[in-house]
């Protein structure tokens, strides 16, 4: 990457596993640097209001602008449900939104899952999802209208992010391989208030597939953006081969 390094900064919902970002960076060598500006949550709740509010465009504005301020290269909405809730065009308005104040390159989570599953050429997935059903059924009809089959959905029904962010390695490994379906490529985890960048190899080992989780995809995302895309352990199959430069949210 040079002397410069990249800079993909990320708008963080309030406060959960907010922490997977400079691991990622620490993983990544010194190559790239992944800032991240929390946003304000009026509420934490996985419920559709709240995460209409949470995904507002007044509160992504105000966060964009402190991205710009960084000298971001990229910047990335790192919120799942606070994006897919909004619907196709109602999330590719908010990365517009997020990308003129940021004034860089923009996506979000929810765009970040889908690039992620076409570059793996996965066409049938399982989602193990955190959230209430209603609130997952949305993540999965974001994915159908992508071309992306559920064929198997499960929700753990936690409504706050500051819950699912206490859940620890041996809950995760088992909550993604009790969800996962013979007939998914790979399984889908969402929720960027889910720690599981530190557990994605045994998470694999554990399904002998892929997996796709909300902050690993957020950053190869952000660096998909950039054209920087590292090959890189430890990160699962996502980061073992290489993306090229791209611009917008969807492929």
């Amino acid at each position: 990457m040079g002397d410069v390094l990249d800079s993909v900064g990320f708008l963080y919902p309030g406060f959960s596993a907010e922490d997977e970002y400079p691991a990622i960076e620490r993983l990544l060598g010194g190559g790239v640097r992944l800032p991240v500006v929390h946003t304000t949550m009026r509420e934490d709740a996985h419920r559709v209001d709240a995460l209409l509010d949470i995904g507002g465009s007044d509160v992504l504005a105000q966060g964009a602008r402190e991205l710009r301020a960084m000298n971001v290269t990229a910047a990335v909405w790192a919120c799942t449900s606070g994006s897919f809730v909004f619907g196709w065009d109602g999330a590719a308005a908010q990365v517009a939104g997020v990308e003129q104040a940021a004034g860089v390159p923009a996506s979000s989570t929810s765009f970040a899952f889908v690039n992620a599953a076409r570059h793996l050429g996965l066409s049938r997935v399982a989602v193990a999802a955190t959230y209430p059903r209603d609130v997952a059924d949305r993540f999965a009809a974001f994915l159908g209208h992508a071309g992306v089959e559920v064929v198997s959905m499960s929700c753990r029904g936690i409504i706050t992010a500051a819950e699912v962010g206490t859940l620890g390695r041996a809950e995760v490994l088992d909550f993604v391989a009790a969800n996962d379906h013979p007939e998914a490529e790979a399984v889908l985890v969402p929720d960027t208030a889910l720690h599981t960048v530190s557990w994605l190899d045994a998470l694999e080992e554990r399904v002998g597939k892929p997996v796709l989780t909300a902050n690993q995809v957020s950053v190869w995302e952000g660096l998909r953006l950039t054209g920087a895309t590292p090959v890189h352990p430890g990160l699962g199959t996502l980061f073992a081969t290489k993306e090229g430069p791209r611009n917008g949210p969807v492929g």
